[in-house]
């Protein structure tokens, strides 16, 4: 089955002068002459988008979009009409949002995060920045400690509301928060609590000391780096420590906690000692 707006394997059935057909189980679906591989021939297997074009045929291209249908994406707006805009979603055909389904004014070269999705009146891909309409918690996809994919989706007093699995809404509370975000960041994370109503807290790194264990290779190379010995330990303020290494100031004492344990630094009054032994 042919799906609109997706990324997928056809194989072809026909060659032309103007392209190639790729089996549909009907008339074909045309790979224009210039997205066609050179030595591509009958029978090849190809991946392919396949989108409409402006006369709402079936068409295909080699070149893969930054979004298919489904993917929450940012996207950068391509140019503006009275009726909304477009995105440019890497391949030759924007994605069309329409004024319904923006969330008020933007500007070209501005980037938006949207759904991408399939328009059930026109049948054409379309995309909306209401994202949270196609967000539920009501039936929770995770659970506690449950590593995710995480969509920094808007800024509020406590934190960031962040997407996650492109499923649900959670958030990303301050105290948290150890870098610049931007919406439309991503990153992994875990699930840090399920609360009354399925509200989710979500933290960026890995759960427990599986967190600890990749921070412990940071730590560890940028000693290498500056000969064995630096001036910080769990004293240092935790500004300083996430300038440096990139973390939290509790992630950092652990971190090092677990590399005195295993006999891998000293911790001294000044700082911290690779040891060569």
């Amino acid at each position: 089955m042919i799906q609109l707006g997706k990324v997928q394997s056809l194989t072809v059935s026909k060659i032309t002068t103007i392209g190639a057909y790729l089996d549909d189980g009907d008339n074909g679906i045309l790979l224009p002459k210039r997205y066609m591989p050179n030595d591509a021939k009958e029978g090849d297997v190809l991946e392919v988008f396949i989108y409409h074009d402006n006369e709402t045929r079936l068409i295909a291209t080699t070149r893969l979009p930054i979004g298919q249908v489904d993917d929450i994406v940012c996207l950068k707006v391509a140019s503006i009409t009275p009726h909304g805009v477009f995105l440019d979603n890497g391949i030759d055909r924007d994605v069309f949002v329409p004024v319904s389904q923006l969330l008020g004014p933007v500007q070209e070269d501005e980037y938006c995060l949207v759904k991408i999705y399939i328009d059930k009146k026109s049948g054409r891909i379309t995309a909306s920045e209401k994202v949270d309409t196609f967000l539920s918690n009501q039936e929770l996809t995770v659970e506690l400690k449950q590593e995710v994919d995480l969509i920094a989706y808007r800024q509020t007093d406590i934190g960031y509301v962040m997407i996650i699995n492109q499923q649900h809404l959670g958030v990303l509370h301050n105290n948290e928060i150890f870098k610049k975000i931007e919406i439309g960041d991503t990153f992994k994370g875990f699930v840090k609590s399920i609360l009354e109503g399925n509200k989710i807290d979500v933290i960026i790194g890995k759960p427990g000391y599986k967190r600890v264990e990749t921070e412990l290779d940071i730590v560890l190379n940028i000693l290498k780096k500056n000969n064995g010995t630096m001036p910080y330990n769990d004293k240092t303020d935790a500004t300083t420590i996430y300038d440096v290494f990139a973390m939290s100031k509790r992630t950092f004492k652990m971190t090092i906690g677990k590399m005195y344990k295993e006999k891998l630094i000293d911790i001294t009054d000044t700082g911290i000692v690779l040891k060569t032994d």
